[in-house]
């Protein structure tokens, strides 16, 4: 079930809100977990019901492990069997294998025919919806009970941890120590009306964000990378430009009403996105893009392989190896692995001109930043390596430049429709200039202005769910 759906927003949304907390108020919590926990699984199998055995099988092996590890943490050293760092091997192993058979089996097969010469038929396995985020979810809970960090030994409240709709398909990452607590929190048990009005007014603008911004520029993107052979300087401009914007707007879109929603229910969520298109290097692009999942791979890969503990040799090589995990964790494709090697590049040069001691005017470091996001985008986007060099091929004139004629041909653009681009493509400009989401729900004041602002953004997003719409993480 997509949050952009009607089915969401005028069924299932109302439904889970008003029983969740009717439930709280007859002071039946457990009840009210437990009902969350169905409504998340509801929420999980309406794509298919049969990942629905597969998440279930993930939480209770995990939810073993992890008490064993407590447990082992808990009790004398003499009458311990195995050691928690064993049992945590074990756990993150095994979990890691469920990924690697899902998502990167086929692509197994494929390079070792290739390699071997070899003709072993394909697996064609179906990815189950959301693992690559309830996988990394559950490996960060191992390693903090590990630490001591967590210690979770009610079966339901782990599954609520782990169900919790609002992040289950496509994240924020989590972590057990910043949720749990807020759903043992009596005063996140009543109706809060200013979370109400921050969350429908957050998602309201993420609602725009995905089916009026992403939406539209899937269009040109579509048509730019089908037809890249075709590509000149400024359609080639067109579909790099608008796959950056329509994957930003798209993802944080999404994650945007996923806070939202989480916070309807007094839940907040870890901020997942904070204007990364403004970025002044590499490093910061990352501290602002997809958060989570760079803060999982600091602490969980980075530091674990020794960070920048051993020496400036070992930093570097610690560092481009994290942006290749990061990359191949985004998919079971090549060009994710070129991706991630470009921003593992490019972070180790960032270090190294940070060694130095070199500065550079701010607004080159963004135009510098920006570009090389941009250029990157290519490769995450293409299928093959040939389509992302058409592209750049276009990009840098050397398939010539177009007439206005020809540039009406792209996606099948009218005049009027070439005036819808240009408007699309300055709201995704103004992000560079505006406040991001986040900070205008902090800064929200319930005025008549805010208010039909918030109403005429969510009615416009209504308008457009009866269109195609798809979200490009549910791919990764």
């Amino acid at each position: 079930m997509l949050f952009n759906s009607y089915e969401f927003i005028f069924f299932f949304l109302p439904s889970t809100f008003g029983i969740y907390f009717w439930l709280n108020k007859k002071r039946l919590t457990s009840a009210s977990k437990a009902w969350m926990v169905f409504a998340s699984l509801f929420f999980y199998s309406w794509w298919n019901i049969i990942y629905l055995p597969i998440i279930l099988g993930s939480i209770l092996f995990n939810f073993t492990i992890g008490s064993s590890i407590t447990h082992i943490n808990n009790t004398h050293r003499s009458k311990k069997r195995f050691s928690s760092g064993t049992v945590l091997t074990f756990g993150v192993i095994a979990n890691v294998l469920l990924l690697i058979y899902f998502k990167y089996m086929d692509f197994f097969i494929t390079n070792a025919n290739v390699i071997a010469g070899t003709h072993v038929d394909l697996m064609h396995i179906v990815l189950p919806l959301g693992i690559s985020f309830f996988t990394f979810t559950q490996i960060a809970y191992l390693v903090d009970a590990y630490r001591n960090e967590v210690k979770e030994m009610d079966y339901l409240n782990y599954t609520l941890f782990v169900t919790f709709f609002p992040h289950l398909l496509a994240g924020p990452i989590l972590h057990h120590k910043e949720m749990m607590p807020q759903f043992d929190d009596v005063r996140n048990k009543v109706f809060n009306t200013k979370n109400i009005a921050a969350g429908l007014y957050l998602f309201a603008i993420g609602l725009f964000k995905k089916v009026v911004i992403a939406d539209t520029f899937v269009i040109w993107v579509s048509y730019g990378y089908g037809n890249a052979d075709s590509l000149t300087l400024i359609t080639a401009w067109a579909t790099s430009l608008s796959y950056t914007f329509q994957l930003y707007f798209d993802f944080s879109g999404y994650t945007d009403m996923a806070l939202a929603v989480a916070l309807l229910f007094n839940i907040k969520l870890p901020t997942n996105f904070n204007s990364p298109y403004k970025a002044l290097n590499i490093q910061d692009f990352w501290r602002r893009w997809h958060m989570t999942l760079s803060r999982f791979l600091r602490d969980y890969i980075y530091v674990p392989l020794g960070g920048n503990r051993n020496g400036e040799l070992r930093t570097y090589s610690n560092l481009f190896t994290v942006f290749l995990v990061g990359g191949l964790w985004h998919g079971a494709s090549w060009m994710f692995v070129v991706w991630g090697a470009l921003h593992g590049i490019a972070i180790v040069l960032h270090r190294l001109w940070q060694q130095i001691g070199l500065k550079m005017n701010a607004l080159l470091a963004w135009f510098i930043t920006f570009n090389f996001i941009n250029i990157s985008w290519i490769f995450f986007r293409a299928k093959e390596w040939n389509d992302a060099v058409k592209v750049l091929y276009g990009m840098f004139g050397l398939n010539g430049m177009e007439d206005f004629s020809e540039l009406l041909d792209f996606g099948g653009l009218s005049t009027m429709s070439l005036f819808t681009m240009a408007i699309v493509f300055f709201i995704g400009f103004s992000s560079f200039f505006t406040k991001n989401s986040n900070q205008m729900v902090n800064s929200l004041r319930l005025t008549n202005a805010s208010i039909l602002f918030g109403v005429f953004l969510m009615c416009v997003g209504i308008l457009h769910l009866n269109k195609i719409s798809t979200f490009l993480y549910f791919n990764f």
